[in-house]
């Protein structure tokens, strides 16, 4: 899409939306469902193993795309946190941004530590790189009963990678580009968790420029046609049952109208990869996979770009008429083969946007097409995003917006997977796709895999642990929790458990099993044996983060900016809550401090400046952070607090050997500066 962060996430549908055999009670005819959950295209409906048509609807949630090569907001959010609110919101489906440089990167084995991740927030993510993290994300969606979607968003990691035309680009080349789609595509070929590979993203550009995507029956390498109907061949080559989902390009020759003319008016212009208009005399051809083809258009309204179709009196009418039908919606009405939107969304201004995002959710709701929405992350540009820009609560307005076309049945969110529920094992917002299609599974008695990646953080009396997920033919529907070889909890439902009231500097050693919906057990986890801290240690309820905004440290303002987060499993008040930044005065003169923004609001921190009585390593002073109220959840943030600090002669302060001080970049955990609960020390270590 347009954004200067960009990926747009895809509304489920509705019961009234589904289409008749989906709506069946599951009372109907049974029959056995799929063993897996692969897809198919029925002319214009996307069908399961048995011929029943699905509704896929879901959102996009960008990052591996871009620079930072991983989701966006886990500086801030839990993931699996966020997974889980997917998909007990009724998102089905989640589209992923990622670029050819990460999947070259991959394949190369290139597998550094991820950056920028919170790893209190998310401590089963530390040291991980980010193919780690995505796999294991992987397991967290089958979980939950998602399914993913993979999206060449762009041939280089970056945040503006989308901006570039076409899917080549310096290094990356066509070939490569395809070798990209092969190496992920056998990596997940055997993981029905994956379903669908969308080729590239938003191919575009005007007739006269240079790269720019055409859509003819050329092999000409910017032949967008022919590209995606090579990678999709490629792809499906390796495994012949994954969808493959083509997008538009920007412009098309009118009737008579050669690529080479120079004339803007002979050519039809459309949203990039909104335009597939060349599909109807050229269509993609998968040879004997073309039931795996879905096309897949993006559609934006007027705070994207003011396209002309916006100007005057336009409503619903006049944009299927003029935009829709012959850009795309006659490849659906003509039962061509299945749409799938993309990408679309936006801010819900109250005037032509949300007129705009009204008529399209009409139109979805009303046709039962698939989508995603853009898309989950707030931090992209022109849309907004379905989280707020806390990253851990929902912008409930958009979301009640979006709510009506998620797939639902009987006030139940409907899951592509036909063992397990949206939401999980005893969610209870959705139901599976056998309970939707009344289809009947058989009787179970194969036992889930053993749990594995089990790791743990401690503190004196307490160890929390965290494992990946266990995988089953059914679903897992719990774990059981061993402590040196003695049940100590079952049926737990996540992947992480905390045990209390531990002795202090003690060795325990943990076993995890998984247990499936039939009873059957796995065998146990590999051990691990946990040593609780050894008194005086502090608590580890809270992690600070800190990154410093300058670069100077010969100057006259300090300038630290913090981040709180509950690294606990219990809820901390905020009012309880102080910080303190160590350093020196070099001089005599008194200190003040500014809080210059605060994502809880400067008006909720209090700061005070306090001078020692005698010099400490690096401090004869402390900058002190207090809240006036709020409180913070296992696993949240206060955001960014950004502070800044001056003498009253504006004399300079030199930082190099200040207790608290660091260099400047992104955020990292700061044991240099101590965090308190009601004045016991629960993070860091102060100065001696």
């Amino acid at each position: 899409m347009l954004l200067g962060l960009t990926l747009v996430a895809a509304p489920a549908l509705t019961a009234s939306a589904a289409p008749a055999r989906a709506q069946e009670s599951p009372r109907a005819a049974v029959i056995a469902p799929p063993q897996d959950d692969w897809l198919h295209a029925n002319g214009n409906q996307i069908v399961d193993g048995a011929g029943k048509p699905v509704r896929l609807t879901g959102v996009n949630w960008f990052g591996f795309n871009t620079s930072e090569r991983v989701f966006h907001g886990l500086w801030t959010a839990n993931l699996e946190t966020v997974t889980r609110q997917m998909a007990q919101r009724g998102i089905n489906i989640v589209r992923v941004p990622i670029s050819t440089q990460l999947l070259l990167e991959w394949q190369a084995g290139n597998l550094s530590p991820a950056t920028g991740i919170n790893t209190a927030a998310n401590p089963e993510l530390s040291g991980m790189s980010t193919l780690q993290i995505f796999d294991y994300w992987l397991d967290l969606c089958a979980q939950y009963g998602l399914k993913v979607m993979l999206d060449v968003h762009s041939a280089e990691a970056d945040n503006a990678g989308h901006v570039y035309p076409v899917w080549w680009k310096g290094s990356i080349t066509p070939e490569k580009f395809y070798q990209a789609w092969e190496w992920v595509t056998a990596r997940y070929k055997g993981n029905d968790t994956v379903v669908a590979m969308d080729v590239k993203n938003e191919p575009h550009g005007k007739f006269d420029e240079s790269p720019r995507a055409k859509w003819d029956g050329s092999t000409d390498t910017d032949n967008f046609k022919n590209t995606c109907q090579t990678a999709g061949q490629r792809i499906l080559a390796i495994n012949p049952r994954v969808l493959i989902l083509c997008e538009g390009i920007e412009t098309y020759p009118k009737d008579g109208t050669s690529w080479g003319s120079t004339d803007p008016k002979a050519f039809y212009s459309d949203w990039w990869g909104g335009n597939l208009r060349g599909a109807k005399d050229h269509p993609v051809d998968l040879g004997a996979h073309q039931s795996q083809l879905v096309y897949s258009p993006h559609d934006y309204g007027p705070l994207v770009y003011q396209q002309p179709w916006f100007e005057g009196d336009w409503n619903r009418e006049t944009l299927e008429r003029d935009v829709w039908d012959p850009n795309w919606l006659y490849l659906h009405k003509e039962n061509t083969a299945p749409l799938l939107i993309g990408e679309w969304g936006g801010y819900l201004d109250g005037g032509p946007n949300e007129k705009w995002m009204t008529a399209l959710r009409g139109l979805i709701e009303d046709e039962g097409l698939s989508h995603s929405f853009w898309c989950l992350n707030p931090n992209s540009g022109d849309t907004g995003g379905l989280l707020n820009s806390d990253w851990t609560t929902w912008d409930e307005k958009k979301y009640a917006f979006l709510k009506p076309v998620l797939w639902q049945q009987q006030g139940k969110f409907v899951s592509l997977d036909h063992q397990v529920p949206l939401g999980g094992e005893g969610s209870t917002t959705g139901i599976s796709l056998s309970e939707a299609t009344g289809q009947s599974p058989g009787p179970d008695t194969e036992p889930p895999t053993a749990p594995t990646g089990l790791s743990a953080t401690s503190t004196t009396n307490r160890v929390t642990l965290n494992w990946h997920p266990a995988t089953d033919n059914a679903r897992v529907t719990g774990y059981d929790v061993y402590r040196d070889g003695t049940k100590i909890a079952g049926s737990v439902t996540g992947t992480t458990y905390t045990d209390r009231d531990l002795a202090a500097d003690t060795a325990y050693r943990y076993t995890v099993k998984a247990r499936d919906a039939a009873g059957n057990v796995s065998p146990a986890s590999v051990p691990l044996t946990v040593t609780t801290q050894e008194p005086g240690v502090p608590s580890g309820d809270l992690t600070v983060l800190y990154r410093s905004n300058d670069d100077t440290t010969r100057d006259n303002a300090l300038r630290p900016h913090l981040r709180v987060v509950n690294s606990g499993d219990r809820t901390v008040d905020l009012r309880n809550v102080t910080v303190r930044y160590w350093f020196t005065r070099d001089g005599e003169a008194p200190v003040n401090a500014w809080c210059d923004f605060a994502t809880v609001g400067c008006a909720n921190v209090k700061l005070s400046v306090k001078s020692l009585s005698e010099q400490l390593d690096g401090a004869d002073s402390y900058l002190e952070v207090s809240f006036t109220g709020g409180s913070l959840e296992p696993g949240a943030s206060t955001g960014d607090v950004q502070l800044r600090a001056s003498k009253t002669d504006w004399s300079n302060f030199d930082e190099t050997d200040d207790y608290s001080h660091g260099p400047s970049g992104d955020y990292a955990d700061a044991p240099r500066i101590p965090a308190y609960v009601s004045g016991g020390l629960a993070w860091g270590n102060e100065p001696r």
